[in-house]
């Protein structure tokens, strides 16, 4: 019978708290939304690395011009290897 209490009190406290992270994470984005730091509604457009192929955000992006055409990389590393590659 004691075993039995105990085993369900652990649980109790296990399932609590569980439940106050849920609620602090709720409350915690709903300041984070009232800071004006919302997920934006619009999609951003993105641009692929030439050298190891990730997406990249272009205002974020480590970018040279080529011509006349803007090329982005996700690191100096990629850029340096791009470089390389088309010097």
């Amino acid at each position: 019978m004691l075993t039995r209490f105990v085993l369900f009190l652990v649980l109790a406290i296990l399932v609590a708290r569980a439940f106050w992270r849920l609620v602090d994470g709720i409350v915690d984005g709903s300041r984070d939304r009232s800071r004006g730091r919302s997920v934006p509604t619009k999609g951003v457009s993105m641009v692929r690395d030439p050298v190891c192929g990730t997406f990249v955000v272009p205002d974020r992006a480590v970018s040279i011009t080529v011509g006349h055409q803007p090329v982005y990389f996700c690191s100096n590393r990629c850029r340096d290897q791009y470089r390389a590659r088309t010097a």
